[in-house]
This record gives structure tokens, sequence and C-alpha cells, in this order.
């Protein structure tokens, strides 16, 4: 190869990474593009424990209650929107704060790597229904409306 088929490689390489990188950037700008299928309603949301799959467990045994996961990763699109609409919908909020302990877990931070690989995730989001025994009754991939995620919850409780 001569110098000039080199810088030829090198500045094809170069703008190749500027457009992936531009690309990647435009994303979150797409999210408010988004349909949205459940306008937030009230100001109540689901009440979740952050990243502490031990204490939501030791608390869902004690209140006899299966434990509902939102298992995300941060750099997810549909995870933040599910936390943007969906898990704010007051009526759905209502319902898995009653009947689940709710347990949120990053996981691809601390305990999130080692959850994942225990309980199979591979996608985001992946939501969970576990009991109290720590056994994964239900799964859900993917965004789900409020309509949606209270169907699969009350799907999870009948579960056993």
């Amino acid at each position: 190869m001569n110098i000039k088929t080199i810088k030829i490689i090198k500045y094809q390489s170069l703008l190749f990474g500027v457009l992936l990188c531009l690309s990647a950037f435009s994303y979150p700008d797409k999210m408010s593009e988004l349909p949205k299928h459940n306008p937030v309603v009230g100001n109540r949301s689901i009440a979740f424990i952050k990243n502490d799959y031990v204490t939501a467990l030791k608390k869902a045994k004690a209140e006899g209650k299966y434990l509902f996961v939102d298992a995300y990763a941060s750099w997810c699109g549909p995870c933040k929107q599910l936390k943007q609409t969906t898990f704010n919908h007051s009526p759905t909020a209502d319902f898995f704060n009653k009947s689940f302990v709710n347990l949120s877990v990053d996981m691809e931070r601390g305990q999130g790597p080692g959850l994942a690989s225990k309980w199979r995730v591979e996608e985001y989001p992946t939501l969970l229904i576990i009991d109290m025994n720590g056994k994964i009754l239900s799964r859900a991939i993917g965004y789900l409306n409020a309509d949606q995620l209270t169907a699969f919850g009350k799907q999870g409780l009948q579960e056993k």
C-alpha cells in the first residue's frame, strides 16, 4: 500500500466514526417523537426499591407478596419511556404498589450483572414477576403501556 491509499483509508475510517457517533447521539432526540401510549395520570408512580434484590426479596417474604422487577439499562430508550410514562400512570402505580414489592435494577451496575446472568436477562427492558422463593413466574420484554403492564401484573399474580 502506498501512503495515499493509507490516508484515504484513515479518512474513510474517521468519517465512519463521526457518522456512527452522530447517529448514536441522535437517538435520545427521537424519544420525544415516540407516541405517548399512556399519558401520565395524577402524580403517583410505582415505588421501587433500587438495586437491592436481597432487601426487596426479604420485604416480599415479610409482606407475603410477589416481586415485580424492572430490569433495565441506563442507555435503553424503551426503559426510559417506561419510567416516564407507564410507571407514572397513577392507576397502574396504585395496582403495583398494593400488589407487589417493586424492584428496579440497573443490569450493568452493582448486583445487576450477576442478576442478569441468574435471570437470563438479555434484552431491555425485561420485566419479571418473581415469587417469594426467587422463582421467576412471568417475563415480559420491551416497552409496555399502562394497560399492558397491569395485565402482565394480574397474570403474574395468578401464576403459582
